[in-house]
């Protein structure tokens, strides 16, 4: 009967309630709280992250560096990447027509970046992929060239 009485006495006076809470006001001591000011302060990226795909372009020139020669895409499990060339008759080389990526099946392993052998595609540490349409996600030749183009905030 003492038992009895000894838990209606705790569900009475919250005895578990306020042994919760002390344990969350014990871990609350303001040099224990961390707060990024995300909009405003961009934070740090482990350096080895993998974000938005970026193809690389040779900066005197202004030509992409990729050759057309569609191994990231055979490297891709998901089969995301879709790369079409023709081949120019003077020079007889291969050349870029389209490159498509699509960032809404992506997993972000790396491997079509390990494949090529131009290092023409590159995983960036850009994060910030939120769309509205999932077209919005599928990133033509223009835009994986010019790469993400990082939202601005101010106050």
């Amino acid at each position: 009967m003492a038992s009895g009485l000894k838990k209606a006495l705790n569900r009475i006076l919250l005895v578990d309630l306020i042994k919760g809470l002390s344990v969350t006001f014990r871990y609350q001591h303001p040099k224990e709280v961390y707060t990024e000011q995300y909009p405003l302060e961009r934070p740090k990226v482990a350096e080895r992250y993998r974000g938005a795909p970026r193809l690389n372009v040779n900066p005197d020139t202004n030509e992409t560096l990729c050759i057309a020669c569609d191994l990231c895409a055979l490297a891709c499990p998901e089969h995301l990447i879709v790369v079409t060339s023709d081949r120019n008759p003077q020079t007889r080389r291969k050349e870029l027509t389209t490159f498509t990526y699509d960032l809404s099946r992506c997993m972000f392993c790396g491997l079509c970046e390990d494949a090529c052998p131009t290092d023409a595609l590159e995983l960036t540490q850009d994060f910030e992929l939120a769309n509205s349409t999932r077209e919005g996600a599928i990133w033509d030749r223009q835009t994986l060239e010019q790469g993400p183009q990082p939202t601005e905030y101010k106050r």
